[in-house]
């Protein structure tokens, strides 16, 4: 994990890496995926204790660092974690999607005890789906949110319940998420990369660490100053087939050959094709220009080779470790 990673750098000059709002504070993030994991590991680094929910008997992945700890929470079982867990939490992230039938688990089975806790701040991550299809056209927080099937009505009604709940709920749309070990580095390693075409359209993403640092700026501004809903938004909307072709140049490796959408669409499962059939620019002014944050990775060029740089890195330490650990006698020197 990079530096800024672990222990991100301050949004603006002079800004208290250690936002005042999180001080003598203590969060639990709902989800500990992808998302959940790079949040909670940048705030535990801050001095901040944070524990984070799985579904699984066993952690997903293995905290070593100071101040972390993994709660159980399965809505779709009703295993909770312990009342005694929660105490004292003042911060909540929630990244745990609509069940099956469109509600949100963690309110349909934690709404009572989270209301109990002495909460300054809830954050929830929806996605930018909700805003349909604009054929390319930008988008920004006062959008309309078209009716929609499936998973973005489904978003809409959890953002719509969260924000009834009476909690301190801020709701951040996201779209495409990618970092280290999510990008397009593996596929093309691997001979799996596709090259697909579709005239006129276009990606939003947003970098994890972007993400992370996002939230840890709002929770840097006074309560009255956080905007209810926020989209957290790289700068560089463009077509797959550009982020793809720049990846392909950082690792020095040819392009699969281009697909036409047309011809691959029924070929492609549900979720991927609905992806293609959504065009739209999601702006981030209200981040950026308004509350001042400073995107790490304003586009994918930066995150990409950011990305590289640190998958490289984490490569070469088992080996190095494995250097450092040979036995003197069994080195052989030239």
């Amino acid at each position: 994990m990079s530096a800024d990673a672990v222990n991100p750098r301050p949004a603006q000059p002079g800004l208290s890496p250690v936002p005042r709002d999180l001080q003598a504070g203590k969060l639990l993030v709902l989800g500990g995926g992808y998302t959940g994991v790079r949040f909670a590991r940048a705030v535990a680094a801050l001095g901040v204790p944070v524990s984070l929910t799985r579904r699984q008997p066993a952690p997903p992945e293995p905290l070593t660092e100071p101040g972390l700890s993994w709660q159980t929470f399965d809505g779709t079982q009703g295993q909770l974690p312990p009342e005694s867990a929660l105490a004292g939490t003042t911060h909540v992230l929630v990244t745990i999607p609509p069940d099956a039938d469109g509600r949100d688990p963690v309110l349909t089975w934690l709404a009572a005890p989270l209301a109990r806790l002495p909460l300054r701040w809830v954050g929830y991550l929806s996605t930018t789906g909700v805003y349909g299809d604009t054929g390319g056209a930008w988008v920004d927080e006062r959008a309309p949110t078209p009716p929609g099937l499936g998973r973005s009505q489904a978003r809409l009604s959890c953002e719509d319940a969260w924000r009834a709940s009476g909690l301190p709920v801020q709701v951040f749309r996201l779209p495409a998420i990618y970092g280290p070990k999510r990008s397009p580095f593996r596929a093309l390693g691997e001979g799996k990369g596709r090259l697909i075409h579709k005239t006129g359209q276009v990606f939003c993403r947003i970098h994890v660490d972007d993400i992370v640092g996002g939230l840890l700026h709002c929770l840097s501004l006074e309560a009255k100053d956080r905007p209810p809903l926020l989209n957290l938004s790289d700068a560089a909307p463009c077509p797959s087939s550009e982020t793809l072709g720049y990846a392909a140049h950082l690792l020095g490796c040819p392009l699969p050959a281009v697909q036409r959408f047309s011809d691959i669409a029924a070929m492609m499962g549900p979720m991927a094709r609905s992806f293609w059939l959504e065009n739209r620019r999601v702006s981030n002014h209200k981040l950026c220009q308004e509350l001042g944050y400073r995107l790490r990775y304003p586009s994918y060029r930066e995150g990409l080779l950011s990305i590289l740089l640190e998958e490289r890195q984490s490569e070469e330490r088992p080996h190095q470790r494995a250097l450092t650990d040979t036995p003197s006698a069994t080195v052989t020197r030239p």
